[in-house]
Parts: C-alpha cells; structure tokens; sequence
C-alpha cells in the first residue's frame, strides 16, 4: 500500500476562498436538493472512531453520482462567457430560450463515465448537441447512461488521458470542451468544476449547524484528477475554519498519479495505463489546476487495491447505503489507513475524532454491483 505524508501542509492557503455563488446556482436547478449526510455509527466503532459522516452522492440532481455539481457550474459558465452574459433567469427553461435566440455551440467532454453523463444532462436541458469520449475500458451500463441523455459517445483506444486528448480537438467557436482537468492553455473550465463542487461542503457545513454540531477532524476525499479533492482543499484551508481537520486523498494503486507526483515534487504522468475498478479515478495525469491546491493542502495520501474498494462498498450496502467502486473508495482509504497503527497517526486519526467519508457515486455499472455486494442495487 502507497502512501504519502505531507509534513509541510499550513493551516491556511491563501488562495483558499470559496464562495456560495454555486450553491446559490444549484438551488435553482429542477430537482435540487442537498444529498443526504448519513451517521454510521456502526461503521465508526469498527474503525475506531468516534463518529463517522458520510455525504451520500448516489441521487444527485437525478443522476448517480456528484459530477453534476461540477459540470453544470462548468456549463453555465462556459456558455456565460461564450454568449457574452445570460440576462436574468429563474430557470434552466430560460437559459435554454436565451441560447435558442442566437447560435448555441455543441458541448465535448471526456469522461470514465460521471462527468461525461452529467455534460451530457446539461446539454439536453439546454437543448444542445453533445459528444463524449470515453476510455476503451468504459463499462456498457456507463456508456449507455451517457447516450440515454441523448449524447453521441464515442470510444477512444487507451485510457483517460487519450479521451482527454481526443475530446481537446473538439474546442472551437462552435463546441465548448467541458472538462474536470486542465491542460496548458486550458484552465477556466476546470477551475469553474472545482468552484461547482464547493457545494458539498457548504451543504455539510450547514447541516452540521443545523444539528448543532461540530465540523469533522479528518476529512476523507477521492482524489482522481484532484478537482473534488481541490474543492475539499480550497473548503478546509480557508481562514476561520475551526476545527481545522486532517484532509486524507485516496487514489486506486495504479492509478495514484498524485501521490506520484507528491513523491516526485512536482506534476508527473504514469507511463502504464489504469485498469482500476474505482472507474472514475482511472487517471494517469493530475489537472493543473488541482495540483497547486491539492499538493499544498492534503496532509497525507493513500493509495489501495481494488479489494479495498469492495470491502468498503459491502460495508456501506450493510448500513443501507449505496455506493459504486469509485464511491466506496474513500471508505476504502478510510479503513486501510485506521487498521494501521502508524499509519493512523501519521494521518491524524484518533478515537475522538468525527470523519467525513464522501461516497461520490452509486451503482453506476448495476451488473458490477450486485456481482461485489451480492444484491442488486
């Protein structure tokens, strides 16, 4: 098992400022309504901990899995700046009438499944074309969620990074590229996902309040291309936030290219391709845009093997939760980092603290699911 401890991670970054205007923008979306953030108490005992929190993504917005949050943020954006400002609006009916009176461009995306169906969701509500690429490893079900939105999805031989690479040619005046990771050159989309995702912890945060309870200790993320686990930085690192927890990033074993990178001090790419259950976390370069947040504000990084991510989705299913490979995965890190007793203390874990797990999708590939848990979904 890899790991990494960041020994110079500060208290605050200073380009840590997160703001409430996603949110704000989400609440107007149909069907908005915060994901539910679920005790699990039992779970907790058998790790050690005190309480254990976990943000339940499996419905959001209608679909699977949180990519939503970031890729409408990212779209609205995106068609913002190309149309040259939306006049005011109340819903995604119009928007949809405002980019009918002009000439609305198509939108691309790359995707190992989430982001690309949650492009594609956006562009149908908005009456526009869209074209996903995939890695030749896409799971049939995830491929056919993409096409059920009404998106052309084509397959791409390699792996992520060459649907990355495949979906870049399709930028221009009339085809907005819509992507979680950054390239040189290509920066302002992915830095408007990590400001969608911000809305998850603005929901945690908030629903702690409302039950008049701390904030978490340690904060467990998926990292993959390092978007979400931006946001989580970017939430954490900012000033005033008391208590200030532990963020932990966990990657699949062959694909942890940013406890790669950690090691190395600065950005690299796994030369060997990505094979990992834990689909959406398949990613062999860190976006630029994550890098600088992630590598600066996660205090320690963990990579596990495929089994882990099934232990934890059979976990979860035992408490009522439903969580796909890339889902359970925090959980996965979760539990490989407690059952080690250095490892629990280079991460911060104690009996006393209170941890936020993020289960970012649901059954996303259903056959999988019930081949792992041994029930259907």
């Amino acid at each position: 098992m890899q790991t990494f401890v960041n020994g110079r991670a500060p208290a605050v970054l200073d380009d840590a400022r997160p703001s409430r205007e996603a949110l704000a923008y989400h609440r107007k979306l149909p069907g908005y309504a915060a994901s539910p953030l679920l005790e699990a108490p039992e779970i907790a005992s058998a790790l050690g901990v005190a309480e254990l929190w976990v943000k339940d993504e499996s419905r959001r917005l209608g679909l699977p899995s949180f990519k939503i949050l970031g890729a409408s943020w990212g779209v609205y954006r995106a068609l913002d700046n190309h149309i040259g400002g939306f006049q005011s609006w109340a819903s995604t009916g119009e928007l949809r009438a405002q980019l009918e009176r002009g000439r609305p461009p198509a939108l691309a995306a790359a995707t190992d499944g989430n982001h690309g169906r949650a492009v594609a969701r956006m562009a149908n509500l908005l009456g526009l074309e869209c074209r996903i690429f995939v890695p030749v490893s896409t799971a049939a079900a995830r491929i056919a969620g993409i096409e059920s939105e009404g998106a052309s999805c084509e397959v791409v031989a390699g792996g992520y990074d060459e649907a990355v690479a495949r979906s870049a040619r399709q930028a221009s005046d009339t085809c907005l590229v819509i992507s979680d990771t950054s390239w040189a050159g290509y920066s302002d989309v992915p830095a408007w996902v990590i400001e969608g995702y911000s809305t998850i912890f603005w929901e945690v945060d908030d629903e702690l309040a409302r039950r008049g309870r701390r904030g978490p200790d340690v904060v467990v993320v998926q990292i993959g291309v390092g978007a979400l686990a931006a946001a989580a930085a970017r939430h954490y690192r900012r000033e005033g936030v008391e208590p200030r927890p532990r963020l932990v990033g966990v990657e699949p074993d062959d694909a942890a290219c940013v406890l790669a990178s950690m090691a190395a001090g600065t950005v690299v790419t796994l030369p060997s391709p990505q094979k990992s259950i834990m689909a959406g976390l398949n990613c062999g370069t860190p976006s630029l845009n994550a890098w600088p947040l992630v590598s600066r504000g996660f205090d320690s990084f963990v990579a596990i093997d495929d089994d882990r991510a099934r232990g934890a989705m059979r976990t979860l299913a035992a408490s009522g939760i439903v969580a796909g490979e890339t889902g359970a995965a925090g959980l996965g890190g979760l539990v490989a980092v407690t059952g080690s007793e250095g490892l629990r203390a280079r991460a911060g874990i104690e009996d006393s603290s209170r941890v936020l797990v993020l289960s970012t999708e649901g059954a996303t590939d259903p056959a999988a699911y019930e081949a792992i848990v041994g029930r259907p979904p």
